[in-house]
């Protein structure tokens, strides 16, 4: 009985073409669209230190300038003056660089001798501007209560009409106020920047103005 009815069974799916079996595989399909980018994970773990590259090659030897060596001699003698004129120039309040030449002062005020005086046993000059530019920076110096300093002009009329400085040799750049040099002031007569970068002469050389050198 029990074979009877399994035969009626294959034989029903025969003839409606359906079978239990697997059939063969078909045809791959098409490579479907990527999908959107997922969350990016964490950072992972530093990987090791890479070996150490190899030595590159030397360079071109560098300048023998502080040596000695590959610098003409003037202007080794130049750079030599230059450093020796800083080294001095840090040792004041008032320092001020205008070219080849510094001016520097301790910011204290004194009369004209004692100016002299004080530029003299430092192996300086009094300052004397020898264009607008040293003029205009001397004025820096100025506080709120003084706004004159002396400056390197000759004290003796009779020996330039002050149009020399104290060694006689003759001004190359002056800044003369109105009325000045002051024709009716004799000896001696001391020159005196004030605030406005003018020159004036005073016959009172005993006055405070600002001390300035010049190296």
């Amino acid at each position: 009985m029990r074979m009877f009815l399994l035969f009626c069974v294959l034989c029903l799916m025969s003839s409606t073409g359906y079978s239990q079996l697997p059939g063969p595989p078909g045809p791959k399909g098409d490579i479907g669209f990527p999908g959107p980018r997922g969350i990016a994970g964490p950072p992972g773990a530093p990987g090791r230190s890479g070996q150490r590259g190899q030595r590159g090659p030397p360079g071109q030897p560098g300048s023998a300038v502080f040596c000695g060596r590959g610098v003409p001699g003037q202007e080794l003698e130049t750079l030599k003056n230059s450093l020796a004129k800083l080294e001095l120039a840090m040792n004041y309040d008032f320092v001020r660089r205008v070219g080849q030449k510094y001016f520097v002062s301790y910011k204290k005020r004194g009369s004209f001798s004692t100016a002299i005086e004080f530029c003299s046993q430092r192996g300086l000059e009094l300052a004397l501007p020898q264009n607008e530019e040293e003029n205009n920076i001397l004025t820096q110096v100025f506080g709120d209560d003084n706004k004159t300093a002396w400056i390197n002009v000759n004290t003796n009329k009779a020996e330039g009409n002050f149009e020399a400085d104290m060694k006689n040799r003759p001004l190359t750049f002056t800044k003369w106020g109105e009325g000045q040099p002051d024709k009716s002031i004799q000896d001696p007569g001391c020159t005196m920047l004030s605030e406005n970068a003018v020159w004036r002469v005073t016959h009172d050389c005993s006055l405070n103005a600002y001390i300035i050198c010049q190296i």
